[in-house]
């Protein structure tokens, strides 16, 4: 694995923080994924779709097709596993693909495993990593355990927005029926579900398809940020990148400082200028540059001879004193750790040395004296301060009450100015209100009492030759009036050839859903026209032409028999 070939910037990340990274992946290489995605998945659903409509079982294959969203899967992950480190797939590189990669994984993906919350998640540890049996158990343990219930929630957090998606498609088609048809075609989708015809079924099928292509490729994105997230918490990618690029930089620095320092080495007047010493001090020199333990062994050798011989010592030749100093330099070299004899030998290193002592150290119960106890203690011990901690305590206490007691003042302040602005806006606004409470309130004029002992005024009778006077009025420039009058002969038309009583202020609504108990279909049809030529004109304020209302006219007076 490269990690410095690496496309996006790694540190420690929350866990929603690593979901929208692998989205933002998945929006970056949109191209390269949902081109195979639909070359993979179209041909699918179409066979599945054909099979079932053959053997009248089009549910199962809206089943099958959400059952294998995790073989569809490694289309996604295929993608942006290579994209991460700069080597985008072509679309053929992965169609070709999803063949034979991973195949040991597809039984457990799509038997026990199928409905595993966490599967974003471990798809990647599986089908990257290519562990088997145990190792791939703890793997999946390691990565997944403290992100597990984020992976629940997104999974959740996906399947409802397919459901928004599938909702919103249906409702979306139907905005573009008219008003006038709602009912009708409501009334018709009921009875197609009841009856479950196939056409239903697929057109299902296909929105189901839609949802899944738009949501899962960004669910299987969030789940592979997951994963990058918790390997670099793990195993520190983001440290070893840094680290990494640094050995590069000194690696491709260290060829031209090592030429330069050998020419430094070399063209030196102190080296040209030195000479071989005599053999004596060469050997004095190198018994004093003796590893730290050998002096150790060869000063309690020493030492031990100078004891037992005192009086031959005094007697030696003045020669032998620079041998008592190198004895008296070995005993101090004694309080070196013995374990450091077992690191040099003959002057050669030897790591198995000292990795046995390092693990027999390590053995020594003392190097880690580490443990956890828990004690019981009485809640009067526990307040007990020390005379600083109450010193501070009453300095937090006293800065505590300033603060809390200059707030306090500026709400009242703030408190009292808000009433005042009351006060002043109730003086100013006096005139208005105050005789509410002199008069006990207002009375409004009393209309004339011949208006308000009055009753409601009826409906005008309908006119004997109704198209003649709709066509008068009309004539006269009173165009709404015509109008409101072709509307009223309409409806009362309608309502006694349907043989019912519509109620008071019935609606345009509620006339044409009373309209569909007209036997005929003509009917039906005129009186509809007629309903929205009036909202037109009353709502929209459109009138219609001069010829579209001969001709409306002409059809209502046909369809309900007016007296021309």
């Amino acid at each position: 694995m490269k990690l410095e070939a690496l496309t996006v910037s790694l540190r420690p990340r929350t866990a929603w923080e690593a979901c929208e990274l692998g989205m933002a992946l998945v929006r970056s290489h949109a191209g390269a994924i949902w081109k195979p995605w639909l070359l993979v998945t179209l041909p699918i659903l179409v066979l599945l779709n054909a099979a079932g409509w053959a053997l009248d079982l089009l549910w199962l294959s809206g089943l099958l097709m959400w059952w294998l969203k995790p073989w569809f899967d490694r289309i996604p992950l295929f993608v942006i596993s290579r994209a991460v480190f700069g080597e985008t797939p072509s679309m053929r590189q992965t169609v070709r693909a999803q063949l034979r990669w991973g195949a040991r994984w597809w039984l457990p993906y799509l038997t026990w495993r199928r409905l595993s919350p966490a599967r974003p998640l471990y798809l990647p540890v599986d089908l990257l990593e290519g562990g088997d049996g145990a190792e791939a158990r703890q793997r999946r343990s390691a990565l997944g355990a403290p992100v597990y219930g984020v992976c629940a929630l997104l999974t959740l957090v996906c399947v409802h927005f397919e459901f928004a998606i599938i909702i919103g498609s249906v409702l979306g088609g139907l905005m573009f029926v008219p008003f006038d048809y709602l009912p009708d075609t409501f009334k018709s989708l009921i009875e197609a579900i009841g009856v479950e015809p196939q056409w239903l079924s697929a057109l299902f099928n296909v929105l189901a398809w839609g949802a899944v292509s738009v949501i899962e490729p960004f669910y299987v994105g969030a789940g592979f940020g997951l994963y990058l997230n918790r390997r670099t918490q793990i195993e520190g990618w983001d440290i070893e990148i840094v680290f990494r690029r640094l050995r590069a930089r000194l690696t491709a620095a260290a060829a031209p400082m090592l030429l330069v320092l050998c020419a430094m080495i070399g063209f030196s007047p102190d080296a040209a200028a030195q000479t071989p010493p005599p053999a004596a001090e060469t050997s004095v020199a190198a018994s004093t540059d003796t590893p730290a333990d050998t002096a150790t062994d060869l000063g309690e050798d020493l030492a031990a001879a100078g004891d037992s011989e005192d009086e031959e010592a005094e007697e030696e030749a003045p020669t032998e004193a620079p041998i008592r100093d190198y004895v008296d330099d070995a005993k101090k070299a004694r309080r070196l750790p013995p374990t450091l004899g077992e690191v040099y030998h003959d002057g050669r290193s030897d790591d198995r040395g000292l990795r046995d002592a390092v693990a027999q150290a390590m053995k020594d119960p003392t190097v880690a004296p580490t443990r956890k106890q828990s004690v019981w203690k009485a809640k009067s011990e526990s307040s007990k301060k020390k005379p600083e901690d109450k010193r501070d305590q009453a300095i937090n206490e006293g800065l505590f009450k300033g603060l809390s007691s200059g707030v306090a003042g500026f709400l009242q302040v703030l408190m009292w100015g808000v009433v005042a602005l009351i006060v002043v806006a109730l003086l100013l606004t006096a005139s208005r209100w105050l005789g509410w409470f002199r008069d006990g309130g207002i009375e409004e004029d009393e209309a004339p009492g011949d208006v308000r002992n009055a009753p409601l005024p009826e409906h005008e009778p309908l006119p004997d030759d109704i198209p003649t006077a709709i066509r008068r009025l009309w004539q006269a420039g009173r165009r709404r009036d015509a109008l409101a009058l072709m509307y009223r002969a309409a409806v009362e038309s309608m309502a006694q050839r349907a043989d019912i009583v519509l109620v008071p202020g019935a609606t345009e609504a509620q006339c044409l859903r009373a309209s569909r108990k007209l036997a005929s279909a003509e009917d039906r049809e005129a009186f509809a026209r007629a309903v929205r030529t009036w909202q037109y004109a009353a709502y929209a304020e459109t009138l219609p032409s001069g010829d579209d209302f001969d001709d409306l006219v002409g059809q209502l007076s046909r369809r309900f028999g007016w007296a021309a």
